[in-house]
């Protein structure tokens, strides 16, 4: 079965992720995941945050927008929190929203290649490297951390063909957006494990699908699309509660649906 996580939604305020994690935790959940969204509390503060109040859940990040970070920082940052807390942060890149990009003066002609010269600058910082690229939009003169992180998986979130093959070809996984349906997930996938058999890359490819599930949560039907999606190559399920109005504002459905994973794994 996949790993299950909690999402934690970014209409959360800042000052709730805390004690909402904690519940979690106490709830026996394994991971809360997170996403950054413009302009909801910050994704590398909050996974700090989480990390350091709690003892061993792990927090993933879903995802860093490209376009609003430098690939240097985005490494220090990252190194920083899995040299503290290791085997504790499940890090993901993407495009990000583009009118939110725009929004913040971010936005470039081609997510893509961006997305595609962050990832791999990113990688080979991450694993100790000394890096010079001149890119079309990285440009690195010989930089390497002083503080390289154990290894840890750079997650790349994928919905597009073409976003999905880089994310096969130079992530350690893949994220899916919400709202996918079953038969979009094993679509997804495919065009991920595609790409990644014709570049001959044969590490596993970790797959992280974000899942709604109605509120209020039936135990039982949310193990069958657990099931199901880990028929379809799914490795990680993070979950929200939704309702006709979209996810939960309100604390109390995210603590009920950590109450709900608690009975599911009893």
């Amino acid at each position: 079965m996949p790993q299950l996580g909690l999402i934690l939604p970014p209409d959360q305020p800042p000052e709730q992720l805390v004690s909402l994690a904690r519940a979690a935790e106490d709830a026996g959940v394994d991971e809360v995941w997170l996403w950054e969204d413009c302009f909801a509390p910050g994704g590398m503060t909050a996974a700090g945050a989480i990390l350091g109040a709690t003892d061993h859940l792990r927090v993933g990040v879903g995802l860093f927008p490209a376009p609003l970070r430098n690939v240097a920082l985005t490494a220090m940052e990252i190194a920083t929190l899995a040299r503290m807390f290791p085997d504790r942060l499940l890090p993901g890149v993407g495009h990000g929203v583009q009118s939110w990009m725009a929004q913040a003066g971010a936005k470039v002609s081609s997510p893509l290649t961006l997305l595609r010269e962050q990832s791999t600058a990113l990688r080979r910082l991450l694993e100790g490297d000394e890096v010079s690229v001149q890119g079309r939009y990285v440009t690195l003169d010989r930089v390497q951390l002083r503080y390289p992180p154990p290894p840890t998986p750079l997650l790349i979130g994928g919905e597009g063909p073409k976003t999905l093959a880089l994310a096969g070809v130079h992530g350690d996984g893949v994220i899916l957006t919400g709202g996918l349906s079953l038969d979009q997930v094993r679509e997804s996938i495919a065009i991920a494990q595609q790409a990644r058999h014709h570049e001959g890359v044969t590490a596993p490819l970790e797959v992280v699908a974000f899942w709604a599930v109605p509120l209020p949560v039936d135990g039982e039907g949310l193990t069958r699309d657990v099931r199901a999606l880990s028929d379809a190559g799914v490795t990680r399920v993070a979950v929200c509660g939704s309702s006709d109005d979209g996810p939960p504002e309100k604390t109390p459905a995210i603590l009920d649906l950590a109450d709900v994973f608690a009975s599911q794994r009893a």
